[in-house]
């Protein structure tokens, strides 16, 4: 799962490793059987319970958070099962196909998901849950991104054994407060801040925060992609928010509010790193790479990360102390950690710990498959604002050769397009379509960062076709 580690055009699909040393560490067989559940919702469920900030927004709608489940269609082994509210574009698939790293049989839920994401759905269709007992009967294996409670439901009516933990060691461990606690306790560099558990202890913090003049970040315990996080950079907006959580006190008559809050440090860049832990509690370091944000919303990563050999090192050592303390907390499986190196050359190895399946993770057996030794990738996805519902034909039209797959050669792979039109409007009365945001998500691979800058314009520009955003000269 080392991302861009070998030479040459790469390994066949079916000589991948990435996802079959992930079997191997969670069941003890790398030809295991897994029915994956992309489940990117799986967060809320974990943040019942803990109040949160008031009144932040998100940063993507849920349609296109529930699109993204189709990520899991090039993770997933083509002997394996996805699970989805809709199947794949027929054209999407064909493409997956002739990659070569194949795509799973799909468990297609009875109807689209509602507000409950696709496990909620999942429950809800009877057929499909009669599939899953035969499936669990030949030995496959429930694999969510994170389990709740729902998962476990699934797993329960179904006698499919999840791979994973159980509901509350995921929700347990995948606090902000467990992450700074944890990162304190193990004495690894921390970043200067607070654990908040009321409103009383936010008020706090804030005071002794803004008293070094510096802004700082305000984050829910249980946010997620920039939603439940502020940067707060004067009294004045510091006040502010206080006056709405002291609001809610006194409506609510409980002063709880889960949350941390930290210097806004200046840095070079994010990190990103991947640990697997596996059943026996052995750690392994899959890979780093450097984490590209916006507002605290992930848009990308590139790969290798520009790093030295000692910080590197450095997080080595924090992905064996953090797997060893999740483990006898009762975690095994993968781990994502948000990471920083300041601009001073100094890393702190956790922004937080994100212990389920990552962005990262998803792009594991596409950077396995077209990585060029010592070349350069670049995962991201591109923002469209098309004027009508784009097909797949006309997606790779616009790319052009680029559509081809990238074997020994620059080039791109598309790991997710139903999130184009996930937000599309349903057509009706004869209206002329209207405009809606979607997003494509791909990973480039180029012989180095300059060559991956030179496709990243060549993709942009491909793309702009399926861009009505008005732009002012």
């Amino acid at each position: 799962m080392s991302g861009l580690s070998h030479t040459g055009e790469g390994p066949s699909a079916e000589g991948l490793s990435s996802t079959k040393d992930l079997k191997e560490a969670l069941t003890g067989d790398r030809d295991a059987r897994f029915v994956w559940l992309c489940n990117f919702e799986v967060e809320n469920r974990w943040a019942r319970g803990y109040t949160g900030l008031p009144a932040v927004r998100g940063s993507a709608t849920a349609a296109t958070v529930q699109r993204m489940e189709e990520l899991g269609a090039l993770l997933a082994e083509p002997g394996d099962h996805l699970l989805l509210d809709r199947p794949l574009d027929a054209h999407y698939r064909r493409y997956a196909e002739r990659t070569g790293l194949g795509a799973p049989a799909e468990l297609v839920t009875r109807a689209p998901a509602a507000d409950g994401g696709t496990a909620a759905a999942v429950l809800d269709s009877p057929e499909l849950l009669d599939r899953l007992r035969g499936l669990a009967r030949d030995g496959a294996r429930l694999m969510p991104m994170g389990a709740s409670d729902r998962e476990q439901r699934i797993a329960e009516l179904t006698g499919l054994r999840p791979a994973v933990p159980d509901a509350l060691t995921y929700e347990r461990v995948n606090s902000k407060i467990y992450s700074r606690r944890a990162t304190e306790e193990l004495g690894l560099r921390t970043i200067p801040g607070f654990c908040c558990e009321t409103a009383g202890e936010l008020r706090h913090a804030l005071e002794e925060g803004l008293r070094e003049g510096g802004p700082v970040i305000v984050k829910d315990a249980y946010g997620v992609s920039g939603r439940g996080l502020v940067v707060l950079d004067s009294r004045k907006k510091a006040d502010r928010l206080l006056r709405m959580v002291d609001r809610r006190v006194r409506r609510t008559g409980d002063d709880a509010l889960h949350v941390v809050v930290e210097a806004f440090l200046p840095k070079r860049f994010d990190l990103n790193y991947q640990f697997t832990v596996d059943r026996h509690g052995r750690v392994r370091l899959d890979f780093v790479k450097e984490a590209l944000t916006a507002g605290g919303v992930h848009l990308g990563h590139v790969m290798p990360a520009d790093l030295t050999a000692a910080q590197r090192d450095e997080l080595a050592v924090a992905a064996e102390l953090l797997g060893k303390r999740l483990f006898a907390d009762g975690f095994f499986g993968i781990v994502g950690v948000d990471a920083l190196l300041g601009a001073d050359g100094l890393v702190y190895p956790v922004l937080e710990i994100n212990a389920r399946l990552n962005m990262s993770s998803y792009q594991g057996r596409v950077t396995e498959l077209f990585g060029r030794g010592d070349g350069a990738a670049l995962a991201k996805h591109y923002p469209l604002r098309p004027a009508g519902p784009v097909g797949f034909p006309a997606l790779t039209e616009a790319l052009g050769p680029l559509a081809e797959p990238p074997r020994g050669r620059d080039g791109l792979v598309v790991t997710c397009f139903g999130t184009v039109n996930a937000q599309a409007p349903t057509p009706g009365g004869g209206e002329p379509p209207t405009p809606f945001d979607g997003r494509l998500y791909a990973v480039l691979f180029a012989a180095d960062r300059a060559g991956l800058a030179a496709l990243d314009r060549r993709v942009t520009t491909a793309l702009s076709r399926f861009d009505t955003t008005e732009r002012t000269p």
